[in-house]
């Protein structure tokens, strides 16, 4: 299928519309996610997806601008933000473990960077499975194994302990191993892809750190042909610290 008929957005105009604050220093860790996002997205023509947790970014509609979304999140607040007023858009305030949808109402449903903040993970999944058709897919992304914060002990006095930055983000796990993921979903993997790898893992922990705004992203600039170097060497298996994945409904 070319581009001119094409259900996803073709990459380069994806990426182009990072909606992350500064999206070439301090969001260039979204632009890996949307690119390891989309490596693993099927061309497929979704009438109908569920969002889940996608707040004010409204990366699904990015991806699938075809689609008609349904973004469910536990924060009212959002219901205004403008991704959520685009036509083909509907906001839901809701919480996952108890989805207000029939069974089987949705081609896909997306959870990028959610399962870590759900306590009951198992409800969570128990319920997207039950609102996707069969035949349907759902799109994850998550911390893996191999995430920490900060990843080198160098920067620990740069940075906020990890415990810090979980309170502050509301993570209530570190993450996934695409294994623990498999065993948790249990249905089959379509494609996985790994992003945020050991070379840009440093610009987005200088992002998070401590130090003032303007010194981060003097150092975010000055780190930038590493990371671009780092994100051009990055293939969809390399070592990274967080994966996306698709998974297929039977």
């Amino acid at each position: 299928m070319n581009a001119h008929n094409s259900y996803k957005r073709p990459l380069p105009d994806f990426l182009s519309r990072n909606p992350f604050e500064s999206p070439l220093t301090f969001g260039f860790f979204y632009r890996e996610k949307m690119r390891a996002i989309h490596r693993i997205a099927p061309d497929l023509d979704f009438k109908e997806i569920l969002e889940v947790g996608g707040g004010q970014s409204g990366l699904t509609r990015l991806l699938y601008p075809q689609a008609r979304i349904a973004n469910l999140d536990m924060d009212a607040s959002f219901a205004n933000a403008p991704c959520n007023l685009q036509e083909g858009v509907r906001f839901v305030c809701g919480d996952v473990t108890r989805l207000e949808f029939p069974s089987e109402s949705f081609h896909a449903v997306t959870m990028f960077d959610v399962m870590e903040h759900v306590p009951d993970d198992h409800k969570a999944i128990a319920e997207v499975l039950r609102v996707l058709k069969p035949g349907g897919y759902v799109l994850v992304s998550v911390p893996n194994e191999n995430w920490r914060f900060p990843y080198y002990g160098f920067m620990k006095k740069m940075c906020p302990s990890e415990e810090q930055k979980f309170a502050e983000w509301g993570h209530v796990r570190r993450g996934y191993s695409l294994e623990q993921l498999a065993k948790l979903v249990a249905i089959p993997c379509a494609a996985s892809a790994t992003f945020i790898s050991p070379m840009t893992v440093l610009c987005h922990d200088v992002a998070f750190s401590n130090a003032p705004a303007r010194v981060r992203k003097a150092i975010c600039m000055a780190l930038s042909p590493l990371t671009w170097v780092g994100y051009a060497a990055h293939s969809a298996n390399s070592k990274g610290t967080e994966t996306a994945s698709a998974w297929r409904k039977p």
